[in-house]
């Protein structure tokens, strides 16, 4: 593979009880969105030529995946239940698998937010879940 860029099949998913390192790799996930932001505070100043200015303020981070309606997965019913129970979940959402150089990516606790059942009928039932950070651990960074 090249170096110049990471495929989204190779990104790994980590989920732990919460308040512990996730390192049990989520294998019954797809097409993971991974958004991060940061708040913006208006700074500006009649002095700033016509001009406004913004200054970062709080980070926050979220995710959006879907899953497989599988009720033997055992990551599957930790996720459905942490929804339904309102408890957190420790999880990293990484670029690439723990351990191997280059892979980075926001590990914590994470509130499930969103657990909406699609019943296609063409198609296996599945979950679309969302996650939001409550609790960042770091920012975890492979060394190359």
């Amino acid at each position: 593979m090249s170096a110049n860029f990471k495929l989204g099949m190779n990104a790994k998913a980590y989920i732990g009880t919460a308040g512990s390192t996730p390192s049990t790799e989520l294998t019954n996930i797809r097409d993971v969105t991974l958004t991060l932001e940061t708040g913006e505070a208006d700074i500006t100043t009649r002095g700033n030529s016509g001009w406004a200015a913004t200054a970062p303020t709080l980070k926050s981070a979220s995710a959006e995946f879907e899953m497989v309606w599988k009720e033997n997965d055992a990551n599957f019913t930790t996720i459905k239940n942490a929804f339904l129970a309102n408890e957190d979940i420790a999880m990293s959402f990484l670029t690439g698998a723990t351990g191997v150089a280059g892979s980075e990516g926001p590990s914590g606790d994470w509130a499930v937010t969103n657990f909406s059942r699609n019943e296609s009928l063409t198609e296996a039932i599945k979950v679309s879940v969302s996650v939001k950070l409550s609790s960042f651990t770091e920012w975890v960074s492979v060394s190359e």
